[in-house]
């Protein structure tokens, strides 16, 4: 049975820092052109490759990110 990873972020307390777009390893995390609530620019995922590593969320100061495994 094989895995690959799933983020959830929380947009509306996202302050944009860029740590997960920097830790990600398979690199599809980005900065949004739009803006949350707050006027920042949101991180959000931006392709299928996730693999669940969890390096996003262990970086990310305010614990906006969960990282879920899912059956493929």
């Amino acid at each position: 049975m094989a895995f690959k990873g799933q983020i959830v972020i929380d947009i509306d307390r996202c302050k944009g820092c860029g740590l997960c777009v920097e830790a990600c390893p398979m690199h599809v995390i980005e900065l949004s052109k739009h803006v949350n609530g707050k006027g920042y620019n949101y991180s959000e995922a931006t392709g299928d490759g996730c693999i669940g590593c969890a390096s996003c969320a262990m970086v990310c100061p305010d614990g906006v990110i969960s990282v879920y495994k899912v059956k493929c």
